[in-house]
């Protein structure tokens, strides 16, 4: 190591002990090593660029070590009297949250057209919503089964009567997009019936035949 262009020399004795006592903080230790020694042309990043180079570390990377506890354990909040006056308090919103807040009973429409419901103000936030012709049918029918969903019989999704929805497999809803099937919703009143029992059919149909393969056993 050279300190503006002069080579610094450390004796065996300097060395021995900067090894043996390496573990101690670079400050601490750089600042009792010019003392013991006398040495006023060592700067703390000479001492610590020299352990560097030696592979003389202390041994602490400045990451908490497990089973030690951090600085602030057992201290209560606020630190300083300030800090309180500057914390959130539960329950208050400001700001945007207060302009957009909407309380527990307020509709919406989904951007995929249904009539929501906001239910709870509590987490997950996308649980506060929910569908009212789903909140409207279970009140009647009980929870929908796993792999499930309804269908509005008349297309019109603002229609939350229990009566205008029915359960249906999700497998079915394909044959009734117009792609793999009908297009139910575009179609007339009187036809929706039919096509609504052929995508039950298509659709068991389809599940036999994976099943009779052996496909998803």
């Amino acid at each position: 190591m050279s300190r503006k262009g002069k080579d610094i020399v450390y004796s065996a004795d300097e060395l021995a002990w900067i090894e043996a006592n390496c573990s101690l903080p670079r400050r601490e230790a750089h600042a009792t090593f010019c003392e013991k020694f006398g040495r006023t042309d060592i700067t703390p990043d000479n001492f610590k660029a020299l352990c560097t180079r030696k592979g003389w570390n202390t041994g602490r990377d400045g990451r908490l070590q497990p089973g030690n506890a951090s600085w602030n354990t057992g201290k209560k909040m606020p630190y300083n009297a300030n800090s309180a006056r500057t914390q959130f308090k539960k329950g208050n919103r400001t700001g945007r949250a207060n302009h957009v807040y909407k309380a527990i009973g307020s509709e919406r429409l989904s951007k995929d057209g249904y009539l929501e419901r906001k239910i709870h103000d509590g987490l997950p936030m996308n649980s506060r919503w929910r569908a009212v012709h789903l909140v409207n049918w279970e009140r009647e029918n009980g929870p929908v089964p796993a792999g499930m969903c309804l269908k509005a019989i008349d297309s019109n999704r603002l229609n939350t009567d229990p009566s205008n929805w029915e359960l249906i497999s999700r497998g079915a809803l394909p044959f009734l997009n117009g792609f793999r099937g009908h297009d139910y919703d575009a179609a007339a009143p009187e036809v929706k019936p039919a096509i609504l029992t052929l995508a039950k059919l298509k659709h068991a149909r389809g599940a036999r035949s994976k099943k009779d393969r052996g496909d998803g056993a």
